[in-house]
């Protein structure tokens, strides 16, 4: 009888594990103090137009550190600009994804995170997304006054028409 209960508390916590995801690494505070640490030396890095090891840098920034979309943007954009589009694009996509965590988390950031993953979604080459983004956002947040000018200004077309945004996107 005994066995018979252990089996079945055995399965149950074996079920019970098997629908839960692993929870994501803990970034300490250490870990993000070095990775803002090393953006900075990328900036200086891209300052004196040594690419590549601002590449380097913000590479091992992004390990370090890797839900800060705006590394991975500038990861990016740096991977394309030494030509490595394959990289750039999954770096692009990771910026992606982290503002699209912001948008979620946190209502204060929700229309800078928007615009950033419009932004992203253009570099891309999802100019169709990045617009749908910003009607379906506008209409459920009306009163967000950064959004409604971007729209109004008709900023993302001026965006896709720049040509160093054209350097940097896919």
């Amino acid at each position: 009888m005994t066995k018979r209960v252990l089996t079945i508390v055995a399965l149950v916590a074996l079920v019970a594990g098997a629908g839960c995801k692993p929870r994501a690494k803990e970034i300490t505070s250490l870990q993000r103090k070095e990775a803002l640490s090393l953006v900075s030396e990328a900036k200086f890095a891209l300052s004196v137009r040594d690419v590549a090891r601002a590449e380097a840098t913000l590479t091992r920034a992004a390990a370090l550190a890797p839900d800060v979309g705006d590394t991975w943007l500038e990861l990016g954009r740096c991977r394309v600009k030494l030509g490595h589009r394959g990289t750039a694009k999954d770096a692009y996509k990771a910026a992606l994804a982290d503002y699209e965590n912001d948008a979620a988390r946190d209502a204060a950031l929700r229309a800078p995170a928007v615009l950033r993953q419009i932004y992203v979604l253009a570099l891309l080459g999802r100019a169709d997304e990045a617009r749908a983004l910003l009607a379906k956002t506008l209409k459920n947040l009306p009163d967000q006054r950064d959004l409604k000018a971007f729209s109004e200004s008709k900023q993302l077309d001026q965006m896709l028409a720049s040509p160093v945004f054209k350097e940097v996107a896919l």
